[in-house]
């Protein structure tokens, strides 16, 4: 019976095609469940480190920062007058005790007039972008990562979840309620990173004007500043030095 040997091959090789395709489907299926939700796990971990990043730099420049420039101006005039009346301890006291950028850059300016204007001047410049500029750019660089990894990892979720379907699709009366899901997963990342990386973008755009703000009263208050040491200096040239003690003085915010 030569056509019934045929019909056994036949259906042989076509139920081993069916069976490989469920497999394959199968496989698939676990895969995109299991990516998807490594997916959701890893944007939350991105949402929470960029979250996280940018109120550490909000609170940081909160502190290094005088809340106005009457404010500032107010402090360096009272440095000003300790400086003008030769009483460098006073002045240096005035700024010991304050954390933000501008006092503790006046001090060590103090702690180092023995040097010179220019090598003075150096030195603030050095030491304002290494302990506080460089400190606020590192946790802003990781924000700025955060909104960058949260829409391609809803990318990802978006070709997966477009492979699960077309690989439905390619078999015989797929399920629609499985069609939905991984649509679904598709859509989901998409909204999620889109959804971190728009509030985050809103975010470091505020902080960058604050930094900017913040460099702007710090340097024209440390010129102004700069300024009176200048002519303290030329005037006292030649005259030995009374070191300020310690030789250095931290800037805080690294």
């Amino acid at each position: 019976m030569v056509w019934l040997d045929m019909a056994e091959t036949a259906f042989a090789e076509n139920g081993l095609a069916v069976a490989c395709l469920l497999a394959q489907q199968s496989g698939l299926a676990r895969l995109t469940e299991f990516a998807g939700n490594s997916i959701y796990l890893i944007q939350a971990i991105v949402a929470v480190i960029g979250t996280v990043c940018s109120i550490i730099v909000w609170r940081r420049l909160g502190r290094l920062r005088f809340k106005s420039e009457k404010a500032m101006d107010d402090f360096v005039t009272q440095v000003e007058a300790h400086l003008m009346n030769g009483d460098v301890q006073s002045a240096a006291a005035l700024c010991e005790g304050d954390g933000r950028a501008v006092p503790q850059l006046l001090l060590l300016a103090l702690a180092n007039r023995g040097l010179g204007y220019q090598k003075v001047r150096q030195l603030l410049t050095e030491r304002f972008q290494r302990d506080v500029i460089a400190g606020l750019e590192t946790n802003l660089t990781w924000v700025l990562t955060a909104i960058k990894s949260a829409p391609m990892l809803g990318l990802l979720g978006t070709v997966l979840g477009m492979m699960a379907a077309f690989g439905k699709l390619a078999g015989k009366q797929p399920d629609a309620s499985q069609l939905a899901g991984d649509i679904s997963l598709a859509l989901v990342t998409t909204f999620v990173g889109l959804s971190i990386a728009i509030p985050l973008s809103l975010g470091v755009s505020a902080i960058q004007v604050r930094m900017r703000k913040m460099e702007d009263l710090t340097g024209s208050g440390v010129n102004r500043f700069l300024e009176v040491l200048k002519i303290l200096l030329e005037q006292s040239e030649g005259a030995p030095q009374t070191a300020y003690s310690p030789e250095t003085a931290p800037v805080e915010g690294s």
